[in-house]
């Protein structure tokens, strides 16, 4: 394959909670804005307004492409302010709490990062939205987006989770085809080897990819039995150290010992994932399925996504949901927010909702039809069909702390300074706390 390095890669994740305190950027918010209302006191729908986003790198930048349509078609001018993933939850939470935010901001639906639309909309951050807002969230994913029947947040897409499979860099490490079972991805794991490869290539290093990686997994060795296994939890019927939460830790062991991650897995970082599937030195990396799609435009390699493998006995099962939102700063002006929420409905409508999933590499939030799925979904394109999947776990865990025990815990089974019991036991321990 091409060996070009995937600088073109775009794909963007909100990552998780970073230690310290950033230096404020100069991130104008709605009292700089200068719209003026032109109405009747209720709100302008073509003032500025300006608009929070994450992103990975210089080519992530789908956010961007469909407000400048917007903008075409409206006239209405709207300023996108980027910041690195990697920052992105600490910016916004520190800059709501400064009340220097963008008007407009992509969160995370439920309660489980700290951008988490019910954990700001508690706080007073977020403005409610209208009917239009409401009508497209999924079906029993009321509770990430809602408070007490108000609206707080706007899915913007479907977007799948899984293995992204490099085809091309497979078939020449002598891996004929994706593995069925998770005993075969073991298996394959040893060829790629021998072929100068790694299976996988994982962020180590990053909590979140790690905490990433084991949802991916969880979705056969957890909820495709037990779907409402985070409602168990919150009621206290189950817990992370007596339930298939020690499947996915026992496997993500079994693979480091297996080979199948890169060489310093442990200190892996987002470019290590750009730079093994881009340059066809890993086969998979568990990322939003947007990366298949822009990888094969930056190298001409053949990848598409792919569900992890289910062990002897389960059904394939897999991870995709409505992950990111959009959000009003409650604090922007009225003529602002009323901007703002026209811009919303305009992109909840179906035409533009496809034109973003195009633009994003997701799933329209409108509908799943496997006539109109991106080519990279092909694989997977039954079970998303089916409904056979659950939504990121993480969204609905009562707090960040849970997550981050996971992805700093994988971590440190990595490293060999942690073990299985204890990470399940500090996941427990921030359920609880």
């Amino acid at each position: 394959m091409p060996q070009h390095t995937a600088s073109r890669l775009r794909w963007s994740l909100l990552a998780a909670p970073i230690a310290g305190v950033l230096i404020l950027a100069g991130c104008s918010g709605s009292g700089d804005n200068g719209g003026e209302s032109t109405d009747d006191g209720s709100g302008a729908a073509d003032a500025p307004f300006s608009v929070m986003v994450a992103q990975a790198n210089d080519q992530d930048d789908f956010y961007a492409q469909i407000i400048e349509q917007y903008t075409e078609e409206t006239g209405v001018e709207v300023e996108v302010i980027p910041y690195p993933s990697d920052a992105y939850n600490t910016q916004v939470t520190t800059q709501l709490q400064a009340g220097n935010a963008a008007d407009v901001m992509i969160l995370a639906p439920g309660t489980g990062q700290p951008i988490s639309v019910i954990t700001l909309a508690d706080a007073g951050f977020l403005e409610p939205l209208d009917e239009t807002s409401a009508s497209i969230i999924p079906a029993g994913a009321e509770a990430e987006f809602q408070i007490d029947g108000d609206t707080f947040a706007q899915p913007t897409a479907l977007t799948p989770v899984g293995m992204v499979f490099n085809v091309t860099a497979a078939d020449e490490s002598g891996v004929s085809e994706y593995p069925a079972t998770y005993e075969e991805l073991l298996d394959a794991c040893t060829t790629a080897r021998d072929g100068g490869k790694s299976f996988t290539v994982l962020a180590g290093g990053i909590p979140f990819n790690t905490g990433l990686f084991s949802m991916l997994i969880s979705a056969t060795r957890v909820y495709a039995e037990t779907p409402d296994w985070n409602a168990q939890r919150a009621a206290g019927d189950v817990s992370f150290a007596d339930s298939g939460w020690r499947d996915v830790l026992e496997d993500i062991v079994e693979m480091n010992d297996s080979g199948c991650f890169q060489d310093g897995a442990a200190g892996g970082t987002f470019d290590s994932i750009t730079q093994g599937l881009g340059g066809g030195t890993s086969l998979t990396a568990a990322v939003p399925g947007s990366a298949a799609a822009s990888i094969s435009d930056a190298t001409g390699a053949e990848l598409n996504v792919q569900a992890f493998p289910p062990a002897d006995g389960q059904d394939a099962f897999t991870v995709t949901g409505a992950n990111y939102a959009w959000g009003i700063n409650a604090s922007s002006d009225e003529d602002v927010k009323a901007s703002a929420q026209a811009f919303l409905d305009w992109v909840a409508q179906p035409e533009n909702a496809q034109a973003y999933a195009e633009l994003s590499g997701s799933v329209p939030i409108t509908g799943i039809d496997p006539a109109t799925l991106l080519p990279q979904y092909e694989p997977i394109g039954g079970l998303l069909a089916d409904g056979a999947y659950v939504g990121l776990p993480n969204a609905t865990w009562p707090n960040p702390a849970v997550y981050d025990a996971l992805g700093t815990g994988v971590q440190g089974l990595l490293t060999g300074q942690k073990t299985v019991d204890q990470v399940l036991d500090e996941m427990d321990a921030a359920w609880d706390s």
